[in-house]
This record gives structure tokens, sequence and C-alpha cells, in this order.
């Protein structure tokens, strides 16, 4: 049976917690919870479908990859938006972070035969993402106004990636250290 899964720096704890309070608010003030059903994060390669029965190759595979920096200054700052439904944290430019995502990128099309992510058009955009799919036209642009006015600051090293699962909702099912890579 196949079963999603995606490639991902989740927040350390500190901000991971800033930021599910952010998702956990707009649940409250206005029903969303499309956000809700995934650790705040940072996604490196989109969703791609894998057999569950062969999740340990996924794993081991994962457990080969490379990257010559061990440890990623990020910064967050503020929110922004894909019009008509995302708000999310931005992700300030950072060309370690957009090598990272290339490295993640090459290493599932040659390694793991994951050709989803040559397909995106958008572009590497890192965002935190805080309200989606389940957000309305109308409630979009009225929390749009409301977001732009808001700010939100907050920096890490990242010295991990994670991959994750979707269950019932996206969870973390292995988190590889950048130093042990």
């Amino acid at each position: 049976m196949y079963k999603k899964y995606f490639i991902a720096i989740v927040l350390p704890p500190r901000v991971f917690e800033e930021a599910e309070k952010i998702k956990h608010e707009l649940y409250l003030t206005h029903s969303l919870k499309g956000a809700l059903r995934s650790p705040a994060h940072i996604t490196l390669h989109r969703p791609f479908e894998w057999k569950e029965e062969k999740e340990n190759l996924l794993l081991e595979t994962l457990n080969s990859f490379k990257f010559d920096d061990k440890n990623i200054a990020i910064e967050l700052n503020n929110f922004a938006f894909f019009e008509p439904r995302v708000i999310y944290i931005d992700v300030l430019p950072n060309a370690i972070l957009v090598d990272l995502h290339k490295a993640v990128k090459t290493f599932a099309k040659t390694k793991l035969g994951l050709l989803n992510e040559g397909n995106d058009l958008r572009g590497f955009h890192p965002h935190v993402t805080v309200a989606f799919r389940d957000l309305k036209k109308r409630t979009f642009y009225e929390l749009k106004e409301e977001f732009a006015q808001k700010q939100f600051g907050a920096s890490f090293n990242c010295s991990q990636i994670s991959v994750l699962k979707l269950t019932s909702k996206w969870e973390v099912l292995k988190t590889f250290s950048l130093d042990s890579l």
C-alpha cells in the first residue's frame, strides 16, 4: 500500500510552539484546521507516494544523504501570503537553505527515483504555513489585512531534517541530524 511522505525542517521546540500557537488561535477564531494537520515546518521536498512496505529502504537511503553545512542559520520574519488561500511565516532569503533544498531534491531524484519535485514550477519559497486549504477567499482577505500588521520574529540553527508520514495527520517518522550525515 502506498503512503504519503515529505521531507522538511521541523521547527525546534521554542519556535515550533510559537508557530503552533498561531495555528491554534486561527482554529479557535476562524475554525481553520488545515494547517494543524502537520507540525510547523519548512518543506524541503513536497509530498510523494512510497510503498509502506519499503519504508525502511526510504529511511536507510535518506540516512546516506550528505550536506556540507551542518548548521544552517534560519531567520523567520513576519507574515506573507500566497493569494488567495495561504498565510505563512516568511523565511528570510538564505543561500545555504536554497542549497540544502537543491541537494535534497537532487538526492531524492537520483537515489529514490522521486520526480515530482521537478514538476513544481513555483520554485522554492521557504515558509511556515499557518493557514491554507480550508481558508476561504473572503476570510483570507480579512486575515491578510490583520496579519500584514502583525509582527513575528525568530531565528534558529537548523541541524536536522525530518521525513514526515501521513497517517490521520502528518507526523514525524524519523529525524536525521546533519551532523551525522
